[in-house]
């Protein structure tokens, strides 16, 4: 109804103002040419035409062949052609003039099409731009309607999801759908139904699916205004890519999923290997012996009863450590690790970590060399003392009784650098790559990964990086870097 009052109100004007044209020529009637005036009655009907399309085109044509006949072809003020030498120009004029109106509208008919594509193609160039980052299905569903809520300027856009047997809202942009709505949308039987344009009394209702590789995703509702027939294909072309981009993230939600259980499972079957191994052993030394000692028919001496409890204490410690590592390890894997720097001295936190081994006598066997000049470092000092702790029970356990175990530490650059070195095996340069994998066991020095883990993890919590070399004497040596402290590093 809009469009029809629209084209009538361009006919009115295009009639006024041939009208108009004709009254200001009348007075030149005599002193012009025909075909001057003619000529000049073209330019209303290629006004009309720019303006209305063929029809007003049409009509303009009309109106100026009676203005023509009527007012400028003898005799004046009829119909009647006269001479038939005046015949000849009103049909060139007739036919000219709806040949040129044809042109003209075909021509604003291709520049009208051109521009609703070009209008469409940046339409949807806008929608799947939505569609192009790599965020979380909830965050992409609600991209998708608020992205069509926002083209097409509509009252309310629902995506529903199939969940079980039924379909839920999954997202929804503008007002939420009505009662009324619903029903439409779900009928009794529990799905959607093919909503291909119907009336709710809240206003007009269309459903577009989103099928990907042919299986259903979804259903794209639209509440409002009518959708007009040039904008469904591009409305038609988002769905599509919607539907594309939802079983794209619902991939990579499986895929993390996927690669979340693997990372449990694999954490699973490193756990029961190191309870396996690592916890069996000290505590079957405990085991052992707590059954002599409490053996009748075993008679013991005071040193060999001293000897027995000091194996258990020791082995004991070796188990709070083997534990404190695994809970360590779970609080680096779920981010909940927290540094609390703080300035202090090699010395000491040499000190603090051999403390943690008790009065086992090994600890006698490690020498500390450090320069007089070398500076505080700021760090965490619990964690870096389980670094130190860590690195001096590995070099225990793989150097030969009765060897030393080299602790050093000197300035490099900006930051100081540690060493922990052994006179074991060594490790074998193929393996020295993964000996920091978390519950990793090479083969050359059958070294735990475990706290080595735990010592790459809080090496690097820190900022810094831990490498292995090899040893001058032929054993391991493991050196690592620690920030200086702030008037350290101004002093250096």
């Amino acid at each position: 109804m809009k469009r029809l009052e629209q084209h009538l109100v361009r006919v009115l004007v295009v009639l006024a103002a041939i009208a108009a044209i004709g009254s200001l020529l009348l007075p030149f009637r005599g002193h012009v040419d025909r075909e001057t005036i003619g000529l000049v009655l073209v330019v209303p009907v290629f006004v009309a035409v720019a303006a209305g399309g063929y029809l007003a085109g049409a009509v303009a044509v009309a109106a100026s062949f009676l203005v023509y006949d009527v007012l400028f072809i003898p005799p004046y003020g009829s119909l009647a052609i006269g001479p038939g030498q005046n015949l000849v120009p009103l049909v060139v004029y007739t036919v000219v003039m709806l040949a040129v109106a044809r042109i003209l509208a075909s021509l604003r008919r291709a520049r009208s099409e051109a521009r609703r594509h070009e209008a469409e193609t940046r339409r949807l160039f806008e929608l799947s731009e939505a569609l192009t980052a790599d965020q979380p299905l909830p965050a992409l569903l609600t991209a998708i309607v608020d992205s069509v809520h926002e083209a097409f300027g509509l009252t309310s856009v629902s995506l529903l999801l199939p969940e079980g047997d039924d379909f839920t809202v999954a997202a929804q942009a503008g007002e939420p759908m009505t009662n009324d709505e619903l029903r439409v949308v779900f009928p009794a039987a529990g799905g959607p139904r093919s909503l291909r344009g119907v009336m709710t009394q809240s206003g007009h209702l269309f459903g577009i699916p989103l099928a990907a590789a042919g299986r259903p995703i979804g259903v794209l509702v639209l509440s409002g205004k009518e959708i007009p027939s040039g904008d469904l294909g591009c409305l038609r072309t988002f769905a599509n890519q919607a539907a594309l981009a939802v079983e794209r993230a619902r991939l990579r939600e499986q895929t993390v999923q996927t690669e979340l259980l693997r990372r449990v499972d694999g954490w699973r079957s490193a756990l029961l290997g190191a309870v396996s191994h690592d916890l069996r052993t000290p505590l079957a030394s405990v085991k052992a012996a707590v059954s002599d000692l409490r053996r009748d028919d075993l008679h013991l001496s005071k040193e060999d009863a001293d000897e027995l409890l000091a194996l258990i204490e020791s082995q004991s410690d070796r188990l709070a450590r083997l534990v404190t590592n695994l809970l360590d390890m779970t609080r680096i894997e779920f981010g909940e690790l927290e540094l609390r720097r703080e300035p202090t001295t090699l010395d000491k936190l040499l000190a603090d970590a051999l403390s943690s081994f008790g009065a086992l006598p090994w600890t006698d066997r490690v020498v500390a060399s450090f320069p007089s000049n070398l500076p505080p470092v700021d760090v965490d000092r619990l964690l870096v003392c389980q670094i130190l702790a860590n690195l001096l029970e590995n070099a225990e356990r793989h150097a030969p009784e009765g060897t030393p175990i080299s602790v050093g530490g000197r300035i490099v650059g900006d930051v100081v650098e540690v060493s922990v070195e052994d006179c074991g095996p060594g490790v074998p340069e193929a393996d020295r790559d993964r000996i920091f994998k978390m519950f990793n066991r090479v083969s050359g020095g059958g070294r735990a990964g475990i706290g080595l883990a735990i010592v790459q993890a809080f090496v690097e919590a820190h900022g810094q990086s831990v490498r292995l070399e090899s040893a001058p004497e032929g054993g391991a040596r493991f050196v690592f870097t620690l920030p200086m402290a702030a008037k350290a590093v101004e002093v250096v």
